[in-house]
This record gives C-alpha cells, structure tokens and sequence, in this order.
C-alpha cells in the first residue's frame, strides 16, 4: 500500500532539517566560544577582563557580541575593563548602548597621575565552600616616574594603599589588574634605566602571593591584553597573552573560578578559544 503523499512530504522536511543540522554542526569550527561541556561547572564563578580603549566601530560592536554572548551562555557575574579612561572609556560607554545586553557590573581600572584620583578598586565575590576572589585594580598611572632613588610620595601613596589591602583581604585568590605590563618592554639604551617602582610592585606580589596580574598591555605587542600567573617569578613578557607574533588578536578573557583552580579561556573576537590556561592553588591538586 502506497504512503500517502503528506508522510513523504513529511520524512523529506526531516531528512532536510537533519541534513542542514549536520552540515551546520561541521562547519562550526572546534575552538569555539562555547566551550566543551565538560568543562562546564554550573557552581563555579565566571567573569570577564577585557582591553578598554578605542577600536574601529565594526571592530568594537563585534567583540561586545562575542561578549555578550559569553555573558549569556555562561551566566557571567562581572566584567573587568582593563584601561586608561576609567568611567570614560569607549569600550565600557558603548557597552552600555547594547540593548540586549546582559546588565552586569563593569569594573575599570584608570590611568592617572593625580593623586586626587587615584583610580583604584576592590571587588571581594564570595565563591562556594567559603571561599572568595578578590580583584584589585590599581592605578599604575602613578608608578610611572622613572627614578633611581627612593619612591616618590604619589607612589609611596600607591602601594601603602595597596599593601594594607592585601594584608585586610583574607581570600583564597588573588588577582591584581592594572594598565602598564610589570615587564619592561623598551629594548636597547632605553632599557638602561629601571623603574623602581614596578620592581616594587613586584616584590609586593611575590610577599602577598598574588595569584595572577592582568594587564592592558604586553611585550609582543602594546595593543594585547597581557596575563601573567603567579606574576612574582621573574619574566621579560606576560605567560601568556592575547598576540599572535607583531599581530595583535583582538577579544577577551573568559575566566572561570572554583575554591582550586581558575581556567582562563584567550577568546577572539571571531568566537575562538585560541588559548586555555589552567592556574591552580597552590600546595591544592584538582580533585
């Protein structure tokens, strides 16, 4: 007995929908902005540190959707603006111009010389089992001034406000953002004088244990966000950073936070995970 007509027009739509399903499935290319669902934990913390300042109107829509939809998809809690214009950034103003996107905090660090405006913040973010992240973002605006001798009373300033907050934050983890890289990055005779302040400043990461240092520059290339876990060993250039040899890759960080470790996922504004970090705590091993 013949089908009637409506059932094969029927199985023809389902083996076209399935047909269009599969082919849609391999296009899709592995490293995408959705990561494997194993590694997804619904109970860890997710946020964001992305490169403030300007970028081509295309360019910045485009990695504000790549944002958004990472905010989406993994329930993001808060981004970190690591840039030089505080509440004026470009990046963080237009963000707020995206209707359908996700209202969370922002976060932004500043580059300033005034002391008036220091420019700096403490985010404490309860995370499971008692445990808690703090983010400190410094103005690095102030430790600027190249000099061998002693610090100066901005910078002085600096790092009393830093240090006391270091010693009055009891967390688990740890991570300091601020604009300028903890390398030196000149080259030749430029590199003859030190800054003594960011020698400072390192010795403070080294003496609080500081877990991980963002910044909104790198060696390889001035325009990439740089990151560096466990900041206190010495290194000419971030650990790791979002470059590709004198090409900057323009996107993000999507890091995700649990009581052991914090993953760090390198996004370009195409949607690709292009690098994946793993940071542990230490003397702990992931269970």
């Amino acid at each position: 007995m013949e089908k009637p007509c409506w059932v094969r027009t029927l199985v023809a739509q389902l083996a076209l929908c399935f047909g269009l399903y599969c082919a849609f499935q391999l296009g899709n290319p592995q490293n995408s902005v959705y990561i494997h669902r194993s590694e997804i934990k619904p109970l860890d913390l997710y946020f964001i540190s992305v490169r403030g300042g300007f970028r081509p109107v295309n360019q910045q829509t485009h990695l504000l959707k790549q944002m958004e939809k990472a905010v989406k998809t993994y329930k993001a809690r808060f981004v970190v603006n690591v840039g030089e214009f505080g509440e004026h950034d470009p990046l963080l103003q237009n963000a707020s111009q995206l209707v359908s996107s996700p209202k969370i905090p922002w976060y932004t660090t500043r580059v300033s010389k005034s002391h008036e405006e220091r420019g700096n913040f403490l985010k404490q973010v309860n995370l499971s089992h008692g445990r808690t992240l703090n983010i400190i973002g410094l103005n690095t605006g102030l430790l600027q001034n190249v000099h061998p001798g002693p610090l100066e009373e901005t910078e002085d300033n600096q790092f009393l406000w830093l240090t006391r907050t270091l010693e009055e934050t009891s967390g688990n983890w740890r991570i300091i953002v601020g604009f300028h890289p903890l390398a030196d990055c000149r080259e030749g005779d430029e590199k003859m004088e030190t800054n003594h302040a960011f020698e400072t400043l390192q010795q403070t990461l080294i003496t609080f244990e500081v877990n991980a240092y963002i910044s909104g520059k790198d060696c390889s290339h001035q325009g990439s966000i740089g990151y560096i876990e466990n900041p206190g060993s010495i290194v000419k250039e971030p650990f790791l950073s979002l470059s590709n040899g004198r090409t900057p890759v323009d996107g993000f960080l999507l890091h995700r936070v649990s009581s052991l470790e914090i993953v760090t996922y390198f996004v370009s504004s195409a949607g690709e995970v292009v690098h994946r970090s793993v940071l542990q705590q230490r003397g702990k091993e992931v269970m």
